[in-house]
């Protein structure tokens, strides 16, 4: 179902909380695709840098778990449909055989691709989180905001210098 086909928002924190379940199962369906991403990547850099990034995603998911316990909720997660098809379109490019430097161009099209969601997500909930007046939690959410925007221009880095002239 999409993100708005079965819920009633009667308020601006009943959306925001619903943001905050949708990334809570995001960066858990991240942290189970990582893995596989890091063992298919050939460039060392590219490996590298999806090991930091699932660290990174770990930290996130607590970071989501303080925001939950901040606000008085439980953790929770509701299906991220967006994540799920992004991570179907990576799980593709898993699969793929051919050049491995092309295959590592198209892994990092599909990991800025999830990162790109994540930007999106992460920003919204925060200026929520803003007009909420809750600025402890919209800080939290700017902190992965920065970690996200992080692994994009690491991952922009790593495709201008290494793997794409290596797969032209």
């Amino acid at each position: 179902m999409g993100f708005f086909m079965s819920e009633e928002f009667n308020s601006l924190q009943e959306l925001f909380e619903h943001l905050l379940k949708d990334l809570y199962d995001a960066e858990h369906r991240i942290t189970e695709a990582l893995p596989k991403m890091i063992d298919k990547a050939h460039d060392s850099e590219l490996k590298q840098a999806l090991e930091h990034h699932l660290q990174e995603t770990e930290v996130q998911i607590e970071r989501l778990e303080e925001i939950f316990t901040k606000i008085g909720k439980q953790p929770e997660r509701v299906k991220c449909a967006a994540m799920v098809g992004l991570l179907a379109e990576g799980d593709e490019m898993l699969d793929a055989t051919g050049d491995l430097d092309v295959l590592d161009a198209a892994l990092i099209a599909t990991a800025q691709r999830v990162e790109h969601y994540e930007i999106a997500v992460y920003g919204t909930a925060r200026t929520f989180a803003r007009r909420l007046g809750n600025s402890y939690v919209a800080e939290l959410l700017q902190q992965t905001l920065d970690e996200e925007g992080g692994a994009d221009k690491k991952l922009t880095y790593i495709a201008e210098k290494n793997v794409n002239p290596a797969a032209v």
